[in-house]
């Protein structure tokens, strides 16, 4: 009896060090998912199309679905769940919840992940940046703009405190 070869894997996920051996096909979802119950991390198309399964692998944003396990070694990986907590939530968090950006919540954790990764380096971004940025995150509740204007309230956040009233 032949056994399937087997990769040790060493990586933090939201904060936590993780160690563990996998089969060397297996994608970083799969990983999350099933192994570590991440169950934060959606498994939408299966295919890169959706972007429910977004995560940050040391600060960019990766589609979990698409990404083997192996490459996730000695990385940081980051799910919404790392965002923030109960206590303090990311402003992201906080303005999805106050524009009603959450409807069906499927796609929201990957919406944040990928919201977060491009607040980051466009801290002030038009309407039109924020839609292209979200592009590759598929919603079928919302009609997007709620996201829209939540990730816009979320750039004029500053160090926890709203700036100026965000006009729909």
């Amino acid at each position: 009896m032949q056994t399937e070869p087997s990769y040790p894997l060493h990586f933090s996920l939201n904060g936590t060090s993780i160690d563990t051996h996998i089969a060397p096909e297996r994608t970083l979802l799969e990983v999350l998912r099933h192994d570590l119950h991440a169950w934060e991390v959606k498994e939408g198309c299966g295919k890169g199309d959706c972007g429910s399964c977004a995560v940050l692998l040391n600060g960019e944003v990766r589609l979990a679905c698409l990404t083997l396990g192996v490459q996730a070694d000695q990385a940081a990986v980051t799910t919404v769940r790392g965002l923030g907590n109960e206590e303090h939530l990311h402003p992201l968090q906080q303005t999805f919840l106050e524009h009603g950006a959450v409807q069906c919540g499927f796609c929201t954790p990957g919406m944040l992940i990928t919201a977060s990764a491009f607040l980051d380096s466009h801290p002030h971004p038009t309407r039109e940046e924020i839609r292209e940025a979200l592009a590759g995150n598929l919603c079928r509740c919302t009609g997007y703009q709620a996201i829209v204007d939540a990730v816009e309230a979320a750039s004029h956040l500053h160090a926890g405190n709203e700036c100026e009233e965000v006009t729909k």
